[in-house]
């Protein structure tokens, strides 16, 4: 069968696909954000001597890795409107995402927080500290600096997960990309443009992250 290459195809809709990328990486960081701020939290419940917030938090995290995160999006996308009312694509997708990651930053917070050395807990507490200032001011920001790395590595598999809303209909660039390529029957020019654009975005963060991973070993 012959196929001919059409790169005009890619040149006429690139302007589409860079909205729906622009979009993509909007998602992307609003979910991190609120994906961190989740998982300080439930980090910090992971490692709590309370045995309530401890289960309460291993429950959330078990659950969220455990499932897969389509079901999530249709979980928040079609079961909460039965209770809540309709919810708009974009608002599922921040809330799916954000919950979603906020699981995994948890594991990396928990893994951050036991990885330091037990020595500083004791020495703060001979100090007269008590156990949320010991938090606050010795154990978290040493931890902050260890996992760096591993949250710029869920940022970008976040980026390249978020792909899945596009069956919610939110035009992010897999959308973009499955809209062109109906409408134009050039699915091979079209998602090897949006392959590209993927890589174009997740590069430089990769890349940053190797930088940052690199300077935190020098100043260890």
């Amino acid at each position: 069968m012959d196929y001919t290459w059409d790169l005009s195809v890619i040149v006429r809709f690139f302007p589409v696909l860079l909205e729906g990328a622009a979009l993509t990486i909007e998602l992307t960081c609003i979910a991190v954000a609120m994906g961190i701020l989740i998982g300080t939290f439930v980090g910090i419940g992971r490692v709590s001597k309370h045995k309530g917030i401890s289960a309460l938090s291993a429950i959330y995290v078990n659950f969220i890795r455990g499932t897969p995160m389509l079901v999530q999006l249709y979980l928040v996308y079609f079961g909460l409107p039965a209770y809540f009312g309709p919810i708009p694509p974009l608002v599922a997708a921040i809330i799916t995402l954000s919950v979603n990651s906020g699981a995994y930053v948890a594991e990396i917070v928990r893994a951050g927080i036991q990885s330091i050395d037990r020595g500083q807990l004791e020495a703060a507490r001979s100090l007269g500290m008590t156990y949320p200032q010991t938090m606050r001011y010795v154990l978290i920001p040493q931890t902050f600096k260890r996992i760096v790395p591993p949250l710029g590595n869920e940022f970008i598999a976040l980026l390249k997960d978020s792909s899945i809303v596009s069956v919610i209909a939110l035009e992010e660039l897999v959308r973009k990309g499955s809209m062109i390529a109906g409408r134009t029957f050039r699915s091979f020019e079209i998602w090897t443009a949006v392959a590209f654009l993927y890589l174009f975005m997740t590069l430089p963060i990769a890349r940053l992250v190797n930088y940052a991973e690199r300077r935190l070993k020098q100043n260890d």
